[in-house]
């Protein structure tokens, strides 16, 4: 067996415009699966019963659904269920925004519930609106035992955005499986696919590291 590892300079632009797609994806994902997540957890928390249930039925549906399964559905079912057709990158956007926003719920409602109830007492106390107790007051002592568990979804997100290369996104999985066909060179670009996730995964578990060193709860 003979390799041929120039394959990999060869395709290094289409390798990169990939693995920078890849970064993209989690990027995007994670700014709106962020505010989606904190409407979600404000709304189980809320006294209205409706708002209750809404949340509650779409954290759990999602949660419990494999994310490829939510790829195939806003892939296949979407377009016909709204008779408009999406770019293969909308639906992936679609499809990993309501997977996170799901887990991102779920965080931020057990951070807000993690701060002591006195605190939104005292702010009502003082005159504050329930709505300005739970901004002003409530939320930034949630975030730093928030923030750990947010960046490590952001690793996983990050991951996971392999999968939308079966809506063929050319994100870098999809891209070095391209080339891998084109070529059949399958180590190469295997391996190549797993030196870029890895040069840029690394830095990022490192700095997930050092967030929950630096925020982590110690109980």
């Amino acid at each position: 067996m003979t390799f041929d590892w120039s394959v990999i300079w060869t395709h290094r632009t289409a390798l990169l415009e990939g693995a920078a797609l890849t970064v993209g994806l989690t990027v995007v994902t994670m700014l709106l699966a962020v505010p989606g997540g904190i409407a979600l957890a404000l709304m189980r928390l809320s006294p209205n019963r409706l708002l209750q249930s809404a949340s509650l039925a779409f954290v759990e549906f999602f949660r419990n659904l494999p994310l490829i399964l939510v790829i195939y559905w806003a892939f296949y079912v979407m377009p016909m269920a709204f008779d408009v057709q999406f770019s293969a990158i909308t639906t992936a956007l679609v499809a990993l925004v309501l997977n996170v926003a799901a887990y991102n719920a779920e965080t931020f409602r057990a951070g807000i519930n993690s701060i002591r109830k006195g605190q939104m007492e005292a702010a009502l106390a003082m005159g504050m609106s329930r709505r300005q107790a739970m901004f002003k007051v409530v939320m930034p002592q949630a975030a730093r035992r928030i923030l750990p568990v947010i960046a490590s979804t952001w690793i996983s997100l990050f991951k996971d955005t392999s999968l939308v290369s079966v809506i063929a996104v050319s994100e870098l999985a999809y891209t070095a499986m391209q080339i891998r066909a084109q070529t059949f060179r399958v180590l190469e670009m295997l391996t190549a696919m797993a030196v870029l996730y890895w040069l840029m995964g690394y830095p990022q578990a490192k700095l997930v590291d050092w967030i929950h060193r630096k925020y982590g709860v110690k109980e």
